[in-house]
């Protein structure tokens, strides 16, 4: 669990250009999925609005078990809604992924609004459950939650790759994620995600991180093996491996279909084993 003098740990890692992994949570609705992350040595779990019917009072659940197990809670926001925002950032999320950024005026716009003045707009409350509710000063509050807050910027068009440079040079952004299947979807080569064009892209927001000191964050590619390698050489550092719900059917088709398999020809009465 985080003092008040500590910063996020995801953030730290990312600093140190450490690899860092994120499960996205859709389906589960408390906190001990959070924890069961971080047991199985996930950096971060974000909490998916976007795909889901999951509500604030649940997302502050999973803010909460990731805080516990001391891993970074973030939330993906259905839209581009400053006042969520700020509501998901109060309910214990350390940092949230923005969707369909196209822009470095809506990127510099979520950004101001995720930090406190003079950083941004964000309304002070006080002690709050990213702090948990420990008493500081206002200017060491600020300071700290600042700090620590991720503002997560993703890219899932070919308009906003091709502003990649622009929406990383923006004051306040810290990672460009790039959502896989979206973008693929977006150009018109929805699942080839070993297409040339779909690298090509990759490419093109790596350098735009390298050049303005930005993270360089994918989704979408779970379980290619090959194309992860691929991708943290070019430079990524934060990638999305897979959700609760891929998890989750994976393991429970592998059991019933080994189940069946071993029961297929159960062995007869005669059979002396």
């Amino acid at each position: 669990m985080m003092t008040n003098t500590q910063t996020s740990p995801l953030k730290d890692r990312m600093q140190r250009q450490e690899l860092a992994l994120c499960m996205a949570l859709r389906q589960a609705r408390t906190a001990d999925i959070s924890m069961m992350a971080a047991a199985c040595g996930f950096d971060a779990v974000y909490v998916d609005m976007q795909h889901s019917t999951i509500g604030l009072d649940a997302v502050s659940a999973l803010c909460t078990g990731a805080l516990a197990a001391g891993i970074a809670p973030l939330v993906r926001l259905p839209g581009l809604d400053m006042d969520l925002l700020q509501r998901v950032l109060d309910g214990g999320a350390q940092g949230v992924l923005l969707p369909g950024i196209e822009s470095a005026d809506q990127a510099r716009t979520a950004a101001r609004a995720g930090r406190y003045p003079p950083a941004g707009t964000r309304s002070v409350m006080g002690p709050t459950l990213g702090t948990f509710y420990r008493p500081q000063d206002a200017a060491s509050l600020t300071a700290r939650v600042n700090g620590e807050t991720l503002m997560i910027m993703m890219l899932e068009s070919p308009g906003a790759i091709s502003r990649a440079d622009e929406i990383a040079a923006v004051d306040g952004v810290d990672m460009l994620l790039i959502g896989s299947n979206d973008l693929c979807t977006a150009m018109g080569i929805p699942g080839q995600l070993h297409h040339p064009d779909l690298f090509k892209a990759y490419e093109t927001v790596a350098a735009a991180c390298h050049r303005h000191g930005k993270t360089l964050g994918i989704g979408g590619i779970r379980s290619d093996l090959a194309l992860q390698k691929r991708l943290v050489a070019l430079g990524a550092r934060f990638l999305i491996a897979g959700s609760d719900v891929t998890y989750l059917m994976a393991a429970a088709r592998k059991d019933a279909a080994d189940i069946r398999q071993a029961l297929a020809h159960p062995p007869s009465s005669s059979d002396p084993s």
